[in-house]
């Protein structure tokens, strides 16, 4: 279908098609009005649905005469821009280095611990980088804690999660991870949204059990020296101690049904 096809385009082109300069555009993301995807070499990376909400707050601003603030705030009003999101990325970074300085421990040590550079554990703190799922598992066995603990913890419980009321987290570039459930002390189910030649970047493993179902596009999964190529409607079922890594090899957004049972460190 058509409207499973994401493209992704770099600032310029999105500036260019919506008549805006660069800078208009890094400003209203300053503010929340776009959370772009980011390559690890930091640059942004945009959909057809981001470009339709610039060009939305380009017309409020035009003929309007709307200032930045007034946009946003326009656009929460319309539920095109969900309040919730804000500050997703900086949480993260809060998190980790308030769980590093709760332990007293120095940027060195955890980095090496966990298998990356000093620097990248800097930058994430900062939020000036995104971890890979792999990455972000890591941390969290680490820490002995739950990558749960990642997601927006101001959100309550609740039976029934309705589409724009999921905990998000934006786990490394091209790769979001959507809670469909939470405090339940058995499951954690997601949904994953993978963008072309994203990926859970290096392998990792953590206890437990992991069932997956794939509702649209591909996945190539390796477990341990095996490597599976699913499709739309394929499942698969593996013990989460089993080393494992996955990418999304096609030219379209997967989405895959992800159960980890129990909640993984």
């Amino acid at each position: 279908m058509a409207s499973s096809t994401k493209a992704y385009l770099k600032i310029g082109d999105v500036a260019r098609m919506v008549g805006v300069s660069p800078s208009v555009i890094r400003s209203w993301e300053s503010l929340g009005l776009t959370r772009p995807r980011r390559t690890e070499s930091k640059y942004r990376l945009y959909t057809a649905e981001d470009i339709k909400l610039l060009k939305r707050a380009r017309f409020l601003r035009r003929v309007r005469g709307l200032n930045a603030p007034a946009i946003l705030q326009v656009l929460k009003q319309d539920g095109r821009v969900k309040p919730t999101r804000d500050g997703a990325g900086a949480a993260i970074g809060l998190h980790l280095r308030q769980l590093r300085i709760k332990r007293g421990l120095p940027l060195a040590q955890v980095a090496k611990n966990v298998g990356i550079s000093v620097g990248f554990l800097s930058a994430l703190e900062r939020s000036h980088m995104s971890a890979s799922v792999g990455t972000l598992r890591k941390l969290a066995r680490f820490y002995k804690t739950n990558i749960l603990d990642f997601f927006d913890p101001t959100e309550s419980n609740s039976r029934v999660v309705r589409p724009n009321h999921r905990k998000v987290l934006e786990a490394g570039p091209g790769v979001r991870m959507e809670l469909l459930a939470w405090g339940n002390t058995v499951m954690e189910p997601h949904l994953f949204r993978i963008a072309p030649n994203s990926g859970s970047g290096e392998s990792y493993t953590h206890e437990g059990e992991e069932f997956l179902y794939v509702l649209r596009g591909q996945l190539q999964i390796e477990l341990e020296e095996e490597e599976y190529r699913l499709k739309s409607g394929d499942s698969l079922y593996f013990e989460s101690g089993t080393p494992h890594r996955w990418k999304n090899p096609g030219k379209n957004e997967t989405w895959v049904l992800w159960i980890n049972t129990p909640p993984t460190f």
